[in-house]
């Protein structure tokens, strides 16, 4: 038998047969995993409600024949009680499971990918920023190279007189180059605060039309890079 140790994250679970549950994992070592939670829907289930996505769990897994491993054992580490109670919180902590189900690679691993949902998370269990979604898809962008230009015009260079925003183009652009959205100086600041390293300083900051601008024009940037639409993302907000 192969088994094997990680830790995961539930991104997702369907129902397989009548007592099963095939679980979504954004695990550390071995990239997106597909398993079969067997008896997880009986009610003296042994895995309780620890694969409920959101979960963060010490995983035992049997490596399968198939593209399906199987659980064989977990431990809580995380529950992200707060998230769970709270509605709104909970929305966005589905918006981003949803985008790392869609960039996640099956059994390729991406440490950061995990750790950088571990954050979010996390992130979101303390406090309810209104930043923390928009920051982890423009955090995630950057992540898969495709990262939009805050700098400086993405068509010609200018640094100066940013004021729209077209992801399609590369990021922001100056007045001569203009397409897209139109964008604030603060939200060109809060974006660059996100990309730049501060992005504990982005979360601090309270709800205002910068920040609303921000998460418009983040989204819209994922779902340009994924192709289509974000289910949660357009639930919660």
């Amino acid at each position: 038998m192969s088994l094997y140790r990680d830790h995961g994250i539930v991104l997702r679970t369907y129902k397989l047969g009548e007592a099963d549950r095939i679980v979504v994992f954004c695990t550390r070592g071995h990239g997106k995993v597909r398993a079969v939670a067997k008896g997880v829907r009986k009610t003296r289930s042994r895995f309780g409600g620890r694969l409920e996505p959101t979960s963060h769990v010490q995983l035992q897994l049997h490596r399968g024949r198939s593209e399906l491993d199987i659980v064989t054992q977990t431990e809580s580490v995380d529950q992200f009680r707060t998230v769970r109670e709270d509605l709104d919180r909970l929305g966005k902590a589905m918006a981003m499971l949803e985008a790392v189900d869609q960039v996640g690679v099956d059994r390729e691993p991406d440490g950061a990918l995990y750790r950088m949902l571990l954050g979010g998370l996390r992130a979101l269990d303390a406090g309810d920023s209104p930043l923390v979604v928009p920051a982890f898809y423009l955090k995630l962008l950057a992540h898969d190279g495709v990262g939009p230009e805050v700098g400086g015009c993405a068509s010609c260079g200018e640094t100066g007189d940013l004021v729209f925003f077209d992801y399609g183009s590369g990021g922001v652009l100056c007045r001569s180059c203009r397409r897209g959205s139109p964008l604030s100086p603060d939200a060109l600041d809060l974006m660059r605060m996100v990309l730049g390293g501060s992005l504990s300083v982005a979360l601090a900051e309270p709800p205002s039309p910068a920040t609303g601008e921000v998460e418009h024009l983040a989204t819209t940037a994922m779902e340009h890079h994924l192709e289509r639409r974000l289910r949660a993302s357009n639930a919660y907000s």
